[in-house]
């Protein structure tokens, strides 16, 4: 299998309930990266290297993902945003990293964001990539404004989803990574990567824990959010959203004013030429944006 981090190091680290892989390179102000679904840490593999040059970079597996491990779980209880934030914040504590950058794709942007809200202390600089807050997408779903069905299909009861998903885990979720980009294809992912990926969702405990990554989203993780805003809480650090100009904004939606209006009043944000995965359709304007904003002062 291809090494897709050259000269970085490689670590299985105790998080508690969790064992998570990550690859670590670099050297400077700590950054974490976050993949999302279906995907593993493998999907920055365009960006970390030159976020290397001037940052200690750690690309990171979220439990039920890529190489970590798969704590039981049930009712979303052990993958609700909450608990998988306490990992990363354990993962970089164990790397010698009190206080860190988080950028975060999809499911690894919705445990960064709850994890700048739960613990502020810890996130200097948060990066969301392409994502809405946990609770509009719900909202957007139940009044019939989202195309989302996977959210409703995964987050069923067990074993209904995982059972239906096995009869072919590749066509699945391939047909889903193809549909979100904006090529509509699987041409935006290096071959290797596609082979990772495949590696690490084709398997039924990960495919459960899939679900109960999003059955946490349909209850535990929505509830936190509207508990925090009800609260009043909002996301402390400087936020960067980027979001590509298909996959989220093709119905219209101001991905920005959203943060804005939930947890993150100055949050600053660019639109990427991509779909939904960003990191790997057009890592150039990735890079262009969040360069600058990794290196701010302030």
């Amino acid at each position: 299998m291809r090494d897709f981090y050259p000269g970085f190091e490689s670590h299985t680290v105790d998080v508690g309930e969790a064992r998570l892989f990550c690859r670590v390179g670099g050297n400077g102000p700590p950054v974490v990266l976050v993949h999302g679904f279906p995907q593993t840490h493998v999907m920055y593999h365009a960006i970390a290297p030159t976020l290397a040059k001037t940052h200690t970079v750690v690309v990171a597996d979220l439990r039920g993902y890529g190489w970590s491990s798969v704590p039981a779980s049930q009712a979303g209880a052990g993958y609700a945003k909450r608990v998988m934030g306490a990992d990363i914040v354990r993962l970089m504590e164990q790397l010698g990293h009190a206080r860190f950058a988080y950028v975060g794709h999809d499911r690894g942007a919705r445990v960064g964001y709850r994890l700048a809200l739960d613990r502020p202390e810890r996130i200097e600089r948060l990066t969301l990539l392409d994502i809405l807050p946990t609770y509009k997408v719900w909202q957007a779903i139940e009044r019939g404004a989202a195309a989302a069905a996977h959210w409703a299909f995964l987050a069923g009861p067990e074993p209904v989803p995982e059972t239906e998903i096995l009869k072919d885990p590749v066509g699945y979720f391939e047909g889903l990574m193809a549909k979100w980009t904006k090529g509509g294809d699987l041409s935006a992912f290096a071959p290797a990567a596609l082979t990772a990926y495949r590696m690490g969702f084709n398997e039924p405990n990960r495919i459960h824990a899939f679900c109960e990554d999003y059955r946490a989203g349909a209850t535990l993780d929505r509830a936190d959010d509207l508990a925090d805003l009800k609260a009043g809480k909002r996301i402390k650090c400087p936020l960067l959203v980027l979001t590509g100009d298909f996959y989220l904004t093709s119905g219209g939606t101001d991905v920005l004013s959203a943060w804005r209006e939930a947890f993150a009043p100055h949050a600053v944000g660019h639109v990427i030429d991509a779909g939904h995965f960003v990191a790997e359709e057009n890592p150039a304007e990735v890079l262009a944006a969040l360069v600058p904003f990794l290196s701010a002062a302030g």
